[in-house]
């Protein structure tokens, strides 16, 4: 028996730990009064969540809440539902962040239909596991039918392909994963396996026999992953769990204030490769050249078609990481932009970024539906073979029905619907870059392509210095990089000040593919994904920038200004 006492709250209902009670709570009532009084409780916490005026985070501190959640022993009497929803209320949700507000523009998160409520809710109550026919009946056909749409819309493949493949048991489109670090851990095993096979002189292929023994048996001394630097830190993670490390992955620069993958400096690579090759009498081998559709720092898309060739020469594997930018082929213009990427043996997207649903939902898309074999398993007791499990061709066991939230938004929205989204975006997007091109306190840091803008304040004075001693950049490469380092000290400042005055909300990064190449340069970092931001909003996000920024500088130029205003480098 327990008695409970909430902040705002005083509960003295004694709750009997018997077997009838825990019963209870696993059956649905009989009569729908009590679950719905429960619904609209939980439904208005919720809708006073987003309602609330204010700021984007609350004002306690990081200490306070430690302290709340600090309980070092698990609960061991039951507590009344009504008690922890009030908890809930009281000290998760009111601290939690508001990213969908429209002064939210830092992350690729962002607001979501109201309707994903409710679809998350019919998920969890169903509680299908699409590992398998007999824990998921109906969403497993849902699955394969929504794999179906997303990779017509990548692949663009004839109707008599996909009225084949939609509901073929014995392959797989594509994979839905728990987010894009799996899809694209579950396209490079894919390739590995590619690489790897089993063949006709015993070897029974690298997922049986391991890297070690693969690469003995076809003479390579090395397998590698090659991406841009702008590739995302799930490449890196699926190297080490691969087996190939983090050192078997091999970055290529990209092209400042471009940042896409310099194809020049890949040739380049390559070639330093095969020399050592040479030098040591075993080739490498190519396991995987990786394009990226929008980058997650700058938003940018590489040259897809390129790579495409590029892999082709190779003979790798060629797999395109388009977790943040894949969404937008919906949009009108979006495919010219990523020309090349249905020639991709392997596409990533992510539904939680541009397909507008709750966190989180990753997709790997296989061009040839053949290739799932590659990744096909069984199990006595689960997915045995010849079965028609979902789980044969996936690297996750158990799933749950996460697909059912794209499924009905793009029932509900419609491609229409999800155009219009997108057009807003660009639109908020070249308002801002206009925003910044015209304002001489900002300095506009990349071309956004897909709703991504990298900017920095910099003072006037400092601008005009550095316009002219980028006339002569390697005579003034001293003065070049003094400069440089104070404007990234002083964005740094203006992030933490913007952070806590908590008003508006942008991230920051630090890259080196800017016009100051190969300078680090701090830039502030803007998505304007939000359907709810408005172009005016963008403007008050600037002023407030600008005048944090002005208010810094005055501070902090004292001790960093000579007496003709110039950078004291000493």
């Amino acid at each position: 028996m327990v008695s409970r006492k909430i902040v705002g709250t005083s509960t003295e209902k004694m709750i009997q730990s018997k077997p009838e009670y825990m019963r209870k709570l696993f059956i649905m009532p009989d009569s729908s009064d009590r679950f719905v009084e429960f619904g609209i409780d939980l439904l208005d916490i919720i809708h006073d969540f987003f309602k609330e005026k204010g700021r984007i985070h609350s004002s306690i501190s990081m200490e306070d809440l430690a302290s709340i959640f600090s309980n070092v022993e698990m609960p061991g009497q039951p507590h009344l539902i009504k008690d922890v929803l009030d908890e809930i209320k009281q000290h998760i949700v009111m601290h939690s962040v508001k990213v969908a507000n429209p002064y939210y523009i830092g992350h690729m998160t962002s607001a979501v239909p109201y309707f994903m409520i409710l679809l998350e809710m019919i998920a969890v109550s169903l509680n299908q596991n699409q590992v398998k026919i007999e824990s998921a009946k109906a969403s497993s056909f849902v699955e394969r039918e929504f794999l179906c749409w997303i990779h017509q819309l990548v692949y663009h493949n004839t109707p008599d392909f996909y009225k084949k493949h939609i509901q073929n048991p014995k392959i797989a489109l594509g994979n839905i994963t728990s987010d894009g670090t799996i899809a694209n851990m579950t396209a490079l095993a894919l390739a590995m396996a590619k690489a790897f096979p089993p063949d006709k002189k015993g070897f029974r292929g690298i997922r049986a026999e391991g890297l070690a023994r693969a690469l003995d048996h076809y003479g390579y001394r090395q397998a590698l992953f090659i991406v841009s630097r702008r590739g995302h830190y799930s490449i890196g993670k699926a190297g080490s769990v691969l087996g190939i490390g983090d050192r078997g992955v091999i970055r290529i620069p990209v092209q400042p204030c471009i940042h896409k993958i310099d194809l020049h400096q890949l040739h380049l690579v390559v070639e330093k490769i095969r020399e050592e090759d040479r030098r040591v009498g075993k080739p490498s081998k190519f396991v995987a050249l990786i394009g990226i559709a929008g980058t997650t720092e700058t938003g940018n898309i590489d040259d897809l078609d390129s790579l495409a060739a590029i892999a082709q020469r190779l003979g790798s594997h060629f797999h395109v990481d388009a977790a943040w930018g894949g969404g937008a082929l919906l949009m009108d213009g979006a495919r010219e932009m990523m020309r090349g990427i249905e020639k991709a043996d392997t596409v990533t997207m992510d539904a939680h970024k541009l397909l507008y649903v709750p966190n989180s939902l990753g997709i790997c898309l296989f061009r040839n539906a053949e290739d799932s074999r590659f990744l096909y398993h069984t199990s006595n007791y689960i997915i045995r073979e010849g079965s028609v499990d979902q789980g044969r061709f996936t690297i996750e066991g158990s799933r749950p029905f996460s697909c059912l939230k794209p499924w009905a938004s793009i029932k509900i929205l419609g491609r229409i619907g999800y155009s219009l989204l997108f057009d807003h975006a660009r639109d908020l997007q070249n308002t801002f870059a206009g925003f910044i091109e015209r304002d001489s306190l900002f300095e506009l840091m990349n071309k956004p392509e897909l709703f991504i803008i990298n900017y920095r304040f910099i003072p006037r004075e400092l601008r005009s210095q550095m316009d002219t001693l980028m006339e002569n950049p390697r005579e003034n490469s001293g003065r070049i990089t003094a400069i440089n380092r104070l404007v990234n000290h002083l964005n740094i400042e203006l992030h933490k000040t913007i952070r806590d005055r908590d008003m508006s909300f942008v991230s920051r990064t630090r890259i080196e593919s800017t016009k100051y190449a190969p300078r680090k340069i701090v830039v502030l970092r803007a998505i304007t994904i939000n359907p709810n931001t408005e172009r005016k909003m963008l403007r008050e996000i600037l002023n407030e920038h600008r005048s944090i920024g002005i208010k810094l500088w005055r501070t902090m130029k004292k001790g960093c200004l000579d007496s003709n205003g110039c950078i004291k480098t000493a």
